[in-house]
Parts: structure tokens; sequence; C-alpha cells
């Protein structure tokens, strides 16, 4: 059955000497895709360049049920960046970002709030100004759509990973504490393009940001450490 879908690359893998294994976050759900003779036509519409991660393209795919990879007819670009693909910041959150969905997204239903969500996400970090806090925003926000989003409750001393919520006692081994409460507590629920910017050093920021990732490989499943943290720290830390 021939399906049309928009979808966002999460990764892609080389395959023999001249095939591409595609996979990606659609609005269909998690999709893989095989691309045979890429790298050896000169013909055709497809191309490499076309499959770098969170590009956004129209696939048109040939899909059969129970199939774990399926064939793409035809595919476009239908949001070309230019920032995220040149400014090395941007590119170091692009690559991240990237990981974490692929380890994150597992649904091969259609979740379209989800969907329209990594759309305005990307849109963002394509054209937006503010972005030293976009990959702790990011991370809060998929919490929303993953099912463990935090718990609020105003003024607690502790926000325990386990529990997901904000408290006054210590309910776990892992929680988090003091400057960093209080700055989780002012990101939850802030949108990407928000005027009121949280200033936050560079220090709290990556151990804010390293408790995110502890939050979420606690509440997921094969949740692995992102090896692009370390080229993120570099650039962005």
């Amino acid at each position: 059955m021939l399906v049309t879908t928009k979808a966002i690359v999460l990764s892609s893998i080389k395959y023999a000497e001249a095939d591409l294994i595609v996979h990606c976050y659609s609005e269909i759900g998690v999709k893989s895709y095989f691309i045979k003779g890429l790298y050896k036509s000169k013909k055709g519409t497809l191309h490499p360049s076309m499959f770098q991660v969170l590009t956004q393209l129209e696939i048109t795919a040939n899909y059969k049920p129970g199939r774990n990879l399926h064939f793409i007819r035809e595919a476009k670009i239908i949001h070309a960046y230019t920032r995220l693909n040149t400014e090395i910041t941007r590119q170091s959150l692009a690559i991240f970002t990237a990981e974490i969905l692929f380890h994150s997204l597992k649904e091969e239903e259609e979740n379209k709030p989800l969907y329209n969500f990594l759309e305005t996400a990307l849109s963002y970090l394509e054209n937006g100004e503010h972005l030293a806090n976009f990959h702790l925003m990011f991370l809060i926000q998929l919490s929303k759509y993953l099912g463990f989003y935090p718990k609020i409750f105003k003024n607690q001393q502790y926000f325990d990973l386990t529990e997901g919520i904000f408290t006054n006692k210590i309910l776990s081994n892992h929680y988090i504490s003091g400057i960093e409460v209080k700055l989780l507590e002012q990101l939850i629920g802030m949108d990407f393009d928000a005027d009121n910017v949280v200033i936050i050093n560079k220090k709290i920021r990556l151990s804010l940001l390293e408790n995110l990732l502890l939050y979420f490989k606690i509440h997921l499943t094969g949740f692995q450490h992102p090896k692009s943290l370390e080229v993120l720290k570099a650039v962005y830390h």
C-alpha cells in the first residue's frame, strides 16, 4: 500500500556499497526505510544529502503489514535548513536532538501532537536566537509526550527523578536540589520563543542537563546516554 506522510530523519546508515537504511519519525509513527542503490545511481530524485539527521521530508513509500523496512518511492525536502546546517552550535544541538529522539521514540502509531511539537522545536532550532537552554527545554517538553512530564508543586526543596514530582521529602536516591530545582520549575511550561529568557551559568546548565538525561534513563526502558553529549559539551558548554 502506497502512503504519503511527512517524516523527520532520526538516523541513516549506509548498507553494503550503495544502499541506505533510514530511520524516521513520521506522522504515522516510527518507520524505517530501505533505499536501494542510492549511492550508485546518478539519476532520479533521491540523493544521500536528503537523509541527514532532522531533515524534514515528505515521503511516499510502499508499506506492507509486518515488514520492518519499507521501500521509498518518492521523497522531497519540505523545510530546507540554512543556519542549522552551517552554524556549529545549531549543528551540535541538532545531532544531540536527533540522538535523543532515536533512543526515545518507539511508537509505530500516529501521534500528531508529538509530531507537531517536533516541527515547532526544529523551526526554532533553525530560526530562534536564544538557544542557550534549548536542549533543556526540549527534553522537558518531550517528556510530556512520552508520559513522564514533571508534576509541579510550588516552593518545594527537591525534584525527585524517580517519582517525577517536586517534593519537600527525599523519596529516592535520585533527586535534584538547590538552585537546579528553581531553574527547572522556571523552565517547565516555557515556550522556546518565550520573552523571559532564563539565565543559567554553564556549570549549572550542564549539571541540570545530566540530571534530565538521568530522568529519561529512569523512565524510558532502553534509553542510552547520548554519545553526542561530549561534542555538545565541547562546543556549547
